[in-house]
């Protein structure tokens, strides 16, 4: 699915929005992990901290009654292309929320469907796209090694 210029518009308006309430130094810290939950009904996308209250709304208009099953397999490489442009940005970077805090895509019943991002200064997630390849690379490393 490819959105236009202004649906990433506005889901970048919608995180901004979302962590506007968190900007600031180090006084007063919250704990809370960012859960956002698209609809694929609406279009509305809705984002709101561990406590379920509401921080941003948005309506991406390409999600307006999408069809397929795959949608949230359709959603989560978007909104991370989204939060990892803001996260170049420097957008995270002086927030009140303590790390490590991540960016929850969740359903309808808000369960976790995945991780978006996680923010944290030292931890780094290795994600699908870096570990290709990575078994046949240890099966001839370790069969090189055995030979040896």
């Amino acid at each position: 699915m490819e959105l236009s210029e202004q649906s990433y518009s506005a889901l970048a308006a919608a995180f901004r929005e979302a962590l506007s309430g968190y900007a600031g130094g180090d006084e007063n810290s919250a704990v809370t992990d960012i859960h956002v939950q698209p609809n694929s009904d609406s279009g509305e996308l809705l984002v709101f901290n561990d406590d379920e209250e509401e921080l941003a709304r948005a309506i991406i208009e390409e999600w307006v009654n999408y069809e397929s099953d795959d949608f949230y397999d359709v959603v989560e490489p978007v909104l991370k292309k989204v939060l990892t442009a803001l996260k170049d940005e420097g957008v995270f970077e002086h927030l009140s929320l303590l790390k490590p805090y991540s960016f929850v895509l969740v359903d309808d019943e808000k369960e976790t469907v995945c991780e978006l991002l996680l923010l944290d200064d030292d931890t780094l997630l290795l994600d699908g796209e870096l570990l290709k390849g990575l078994d046949e690379e240890l099966d001839a490393f370790l069969k090189d090694l055995l030979e040896k």
